[in-house]
């Protein structure tokens, strides 16, 4: 394993990046050249995501592919990982909205035994790469506004229907950190006036989807999380809250009546 050059380091360091070491060390590992690794570095210190200079960010234990201009797995989303792996039956039905690259879905997948997976998002690039991540798995991903472009096949069959929709206040995309304001899709971060527009969508339709006691499982905040169990609740779901404190993950976990 070659030692990234100190001065690599230290332009990373001065750019603010906390883990100066680990990431040069990554792209060191990545360029096929000096002077790819240069601009590799250059890239980094104006501010483009580490994980879409590498193709990928690990994820759930996984290396799951991101490319260039889409929205990145942050780690608390594996919050939504555990709670589905919690409730899902050997050979269930997972259906992911707002999938992105997919890599919930294939986490899920990749952890349990015989799970139909499948994907949905509006973004036709991020689709294109979430079938990638989900050939490995034998997973379907699909171009869709939420429910709209689903399989019908899958109405009434989804044991576990799960996303990490976005949730942040419109008025609140200005104070996000420049990684995500500036190389994400802003689809892909704001949830609307209080955030959970996506959430009450999502609830909204869900019923006609879940099979008999299936469940709704949706990434939100500490501060939003009363609005989204509101969601839940008006639709007849009985809901609770899940906290993953190793990774500051908040979910709401609804479950359908049998």
């Amino acid at each position: 394993m070659a030692e990234p050059p100190p001065a690599i380091v230290e332009s990373l360091r001065r750019a603010g990046c906390v883990f100066a070491e680990d990431e040069a060390q990554l792209l060191t590992e990545a360029a096929q050249s000096a002077e790819q690794l240069a601009a590799m570095v250059e890239q980094r210190v104006s501010g483009t995501p580490l994980e879409h200079l590498l193709g990928w960010v690990e994820f759930a234990g996984l290396r799951i592919a991101v490319d260039d201009g889409l929205f990145v797995p942050r780690r608390r989303t594996e919050v939504l990982v555990r709670e589905t792996l919690n409730v899902i039956r050997p050979g269930g039905v997972v259906l992911e909205l707002c999938c992105g690259v997919a890599a919930v879905a294939t986490a899920v997948a990749a952890e349990s035994d015989g799970v139909e997976v499948h994907a949905a998002d509006l973004d036709p690039a991020a689709v294109r790469c979430a079938v990638r991540n989900l050939a490995s798995v034998g997973g379907k991903a699909y171009e869709s506004d939420l429910f709209d472009s689903v399989p019908e096949s899958l109405r009434g069959r989804v044991d576990v229907l799960v996303a990490n929709a976005p949730y942040v206040p419109t008025d609140a995309i200005a104070t996000m950190p420049p990684e995500a304001r500036e190389y994400e899709p802003r689809e892909s971060l704001e949830g609307g006036p209080d955030g959970v527009d996506l959430h009450r969508r999502i609830a909204d339709g869900v019923r006609d989807w879940l099979a008999p006691g299936g469940h709704l499982i949706i990434e939100t905040s500490e501060r939003q999380v009363l609005l989204t169990m509101d969601a839940f609740t008006r639709n007849r779901l009985e809901a609770k809250v899940a906290r993953a404190e190793d990774v500051d993950g908040t979910a709401v976990v609804g479950s359908a009546p049998r």
